[in-house]
């Protein structure tokens, strides 16, 4: 990696107030909304309660769209001409690649601890280990989702489109049983969708697989194959049209 490179870029993205916004802030506020002030917050499941459960769900919608704007956007820099540009310096792809990754996993970190902080100090529980997993869970699962940023930028080549598959992600977040527990066929449809394996394993050292509800008793469970399942489906989706999709474009040049 290199450092000029890497402290540049860090602080590019973090000047950038409204990446920042939705990135962090937007987030912590939903948990606030979603988990923190409600009733249903305090109720237990697993090793912890619902309020743990929403601040997981939400501290990965963080992070997912932290890498899926940096992914994305270090996919149009390449097809604008700043990968020449940069061909120029002594930086080599590989450094460059490194950085772009090493930026966008400190930038992922900053919503998955600001939001952990916050559930602390207003009532999410859970055990020790469980805080730690689960937020080393949701930094895996979003390093799966820069490729979906890649092949936004790849696909569109506009800072535009990396916008929109950022947005995107409000109504995958929503499907994927982030937001607030989903329940009967909503419930159905989230297993199929690419957020919910992220979302579910991270979530599985506090509930063990057992799904929250705000209206019944008798919690839906996951075996542990469904999210793991669900992640290599959508990884390998995101990967394989990512591949293709940047081979294109090298034989149209």
């Amino acid at each position: 990696m290199n450092t000029t490179y890497f402290r540049i870029e860090l602080a590019r993205v973090t000047r950038d107030i409204m990446s920042m916004f939705f990135t962090a802030v937007l987030p912590a506020f939903m948990y606030v909304i979603f988990g923190a002030v409600q009733a249903y917050g305090d109720t237990d499941i697993g090793n912890g309660n619902v309020a743990a459960y929403v601040m997981i769900g939400m501290a990965a919608y963080g992070a997912v769209t932290a890498t899926v704007s940096i992914g994305g956007s270090a996919a149009v820099e390449q097809m604008q001409g700043w990968g020449r540009q940069l061909g120029l310096t002594p930086i080599s792809d590989a450094q460059r690649i490194v950085t772009k990754a090493s930026v966008a996993f400190v930038i992922a970190i900053i919503p998955v601890v600001l939001i952990y902080t916050i559930g602390a100090f207003t009532g999410a529980k859970a055990n020790l280990e469980v805080w730690i997993v689960s937020g080393l869970l949701v930094l895996l699962g979003a390093a799966v989702f820069s490729f979906f940023g890649l092949l936004a930028g790849l696909l569109f080549r506009s800072e535009g489109a990396v916008g929109a598959a950022s947005g995107s992600l409000v109504i995958l977040a929503f499907l994927g049983n982030l937001f607030f527990p989903l329940e009967g066929v909503m419930l159905d449809i989230a297993r199929f969708t690419p957020l919910y394996g992220i979302v579910a394993l991270a979530r599985y050292p506090l509930t063990e697989g057992y799904l929250a509800s705000t209206t019944s008793s008798a919690l839906e469970h996951d075996a542990l194959w469904v999210p793991i399942v669900n992640i290599i489906v959508w990884g390998t989706i995101f990967v394989v049209a990512t591949i293709l999709v940047s081979r294109r474009g090298r034989a149209r040049q």
